[in-house]
């Protein structure tokens, strides 16, 4: 059981180096705490989760090239969160549309190697299981 990741959680992304808030679809229109509530679908770099400032993954091109260029020296380039699977694991019973309700403990994969995290849902005195 954990408690409901809504618009504004706080994310953060093991090679950024800022944090960024989480933006549900909000197709779904269902409010938590007064907040659209998000779903495991919600994992859309960009759109649902925005930059984390600069990334220092060397797994990233553009980082790798400017690191490069560099002499090696690690050089951290702009973030673009690249996604490609949904939030694990989501609510086991909590279903928000036809997908499950993110929660804390939450994460997802980027593909550049960071492991992006919820350090704070939002929600605070709802709960889902």
């Amino acid at each position: 059981m954990g408690q409901n990741a809504v618009m504004g959680a706080m994310l953060a992304c093991s090679f950024g180096v800022a944090p960024s808030a989480l933006v549900p679809k909000g197709t779904s229109k269902v409010m938590i705490e007064g907040r659209p509530a998000a779903t495991v679908m919600d994992n859309a770099g960009g759109a649902n989760i925005p930059p984390f400032g600069m990334c220092t993954s060397l797994a990233n091109p553009t980082v790798a090239a400017a690191t490069s260029a560099a002499l090696g020296v690690l050089t951290p380039m702009p973030c673009v969160p690249l996604v490609p699977a949904p939030w694990v694991p989501g609510a086991v019973k909590t279903m928000i549309g036809s997908q499950p309700a993110l929660v804390s403990g939450s994460m997802c994969q980027c593909a550049y190697g960071g492991v992006i995290q919820m350090t704070m849902p939002g929600a605070i005195r709802t709960t889902s299981n």
